[in-house]
């Protein structure tokens, strides 16, 4: 009965990775995705949408824009009118981008799946106290493979993406890219 609970266990542990993949696949389009978002913390919430191509992303909110083209990283600031530029790290991306659980997933983290309704739902847990995002709970279409919301501890604090209109499409590598005509009263930031 003991292997056979193993055997069990191991299996499910293989079908959530199987689902991780499979949504990892429908937003990695080597074209580019976009969608939109709706994010909540403890401090508040906004929305707005997400192009994503490869390790490229830029996310636009009401208050803000952020572009990072894999490298550096530019964030508009509409209320202060300045662009902070930065070279971040990789937990700081997770922090931003709510679509790290694409390669997150694979490493450093333990995984266990329930279904929701027409949902499976993913539960990954961190396998080192040191990690900055502790869990991850991961929501997923059963049919489309779509992620549906992406919830995020960090330290004690919860952060929700809830994840609307994915869709493929071909986005220019010049999307992820600060322009600063298009801001030209901006302050500009140097933070590297």
């Amino acid at each position: 009965m003991l292997v056979a609970a193993m055997l069990a266990t191991s299996s499910f542990a293989q079908s959530a990775k199987f689902v991780l993949d499979k949504a990892a696949a429908t937003v990695t389009a080597s074209s580019g995705v976009k969608a939109n978002f709706r994010m909540t913390t403890t401090t508040g919430n906004t929305s707005g949408t997400i192009a994503i191509k490869g390790k490229k992303f830029f996310a636009t909110t009401p208050q803000a824009k952020v572009w990072f083209d894999g490298k550096t990283q530019w964030t508009y600031l509409k209320n202060n009118d300045e662009v902070n530029i930065s070279n971040p790290t990789e937990a700081q991306l997770q922090a931003i981008n709510p679509y790290n659980f694409i390669t997150l997933y694979k490493r450093g983290y333990t995984y266990t799946m329930n279904t929701a309704g027409t949902n499976y739902v993913v539960h990954l847990t961190a396998d080192n106290a040191n990690k900055k995002i502790k869990e991850l709970f991961i929501t997923v279409n059963k049919k489309s493979y779509e992620p549906m919301q992406v919830k995020m501890l960090q330290g004690k604090k919860w952060t929700t993406f809830d994840i609307t209109s994915i869709k493929k499409q071909n986005i220019a590598d010049s999307q992820f890219r600060f322009n600063s005509a298009d801001f030209p009263k901006a302050e500009i930031i140097d933070l590297r």
